[in-house]
């Protein structure tokens, strides 16, 4: 039997496919936010994104979803933490809401992810319709993006509520992973979602979309048609690439992990680059020196929790 070789900084993976493995306990980080008027008695905290300001804060989005702001009732909230062992990040109130002069839906604002490059913090989100664009200088106040349309949208489909993006940089090209689903069932058993992922050299022109992963064993372990492939998040390490992909949120949640030597490929309707499982919802994948970390959504749906990571080979 082979043994496992734990994944720690200058370690070579070869070709062997990495599983990550939860290593330590949970800690709370963040609570259910004070909305002011716009708080509902059943709003949770769900899909999120975590980084580092320019002032070395660490900031947290999250949409908020069945908020009292009618449309699609969501909006984001940002936290703040100064390390990354605070358990009690400082709530800071709405961040951003949707702008329907800009042909965003009401309330639509989904999943935001963000990243730094030279000087410039880029905030990828879905605006119900569409994979959206906003910068910030200090990684913490975003303006929308304008395309030559009037709208922030960067693309939309192949199919219906384009959401959840998250993109990395391979060499010099933009991988821009995110889900979309069917409008209804069709009752054929077939995948109704999937995991696209468009790529690009200057974050304006985007190439067509390419399925990275669909169908599999987990299409039955969701809870609606579409969400069996929701909250996509790939982690680079060396010359392997790690999926995350979300079938479950709330008490019991799920998400499935793949691992691959290509960015674009995890598996179309079959489990042959599967992983593993963990009980953990929308999961974002941070690092801090050596160190991974996995912040995931808390079983109730009030707020955020994170735990260290490791990736063993298989």
């Amino acid at each position: 039997m082979l043994a496992l070789c734990l994944l720690y900084a200058g370690c070579q993976t070869n070709n062997a496919r990495l599983k990550p493995v939860i290593a330590g306990a949970w800690q709370s980080i963040t609570q259910q936010p004070d909305l002011g008027p716009f708080t509902g008695e059943k709003q949770q905290p769900v899909d999120f994104a975590v980084w580092k300001a320019r002032d070395g804060s660490w900031q947290l989005w999250s949409c908020i979803r069945f908020a009292e702001i009618g449309g699609y009732s969501r909006l984001f909230y940002r936290w703040e933490g100064q390390s990354l062992s605070d358990s009690s990040w400082k709530p800071m109130g709405i961040a951003m809401m949707a702008d329907t002069t800009l042909h965003e839906a009401e309330g639509g604002l989904q999943a935001p992810y963000v990243f730094e490059e030279d000087g410039t913090y880029y905030m990828f989100y879905g605006d119900w319709n569409n994979i959206c664009l906003a910068t910030s200088k200090d990684g913490k106040t975003f303006q929308r993006v304008i395309n030559q349309e009037g709208t922030a949208a960067l693309f939309s489909g192949p199919l219906y509520n384009a959401r959840d993006p998250m993109v990395i940089k391979i060499d010099s090209v933009y991988y821009c992973y995110y889900t979309a689903h069917n409008q209804n069932d069709s009752g054929s058993g077939e995948p109704q979602s999937a995991i696209f992922c468009r790529t690009s050299v200057n974050l304006k022109d985007w190439a067509d979309p390419i399925v990275v992963s669909r169908g599999g064993s987990v299409m039955k372990q969701s809870n609606w048609y579409g969400g069996d492939a929701e909250s996509p998040f790939v982690v680079r390490l060396n010359n392997q690439y790690v999926l995350f992909r979300n079938q479950l949120y709330g008490q019991n949640s799920l998400n499935t992990q793949y691992s691959s030597d290509n960015p674009l490929r995890f598996g179309d309707n079959t489990d042959e680059l599967m992983v593993g499982q963990l009980p953990v919802a929308a999961p974002e994948i941070i690092k801090e020196g050596d160190q991974y970390y996995i912040v995931s959504l808390k079983e109730e749906l009030n707020g955020m929790k994170i735990a260290p990571l490791q990736f063993v080979r298989e």
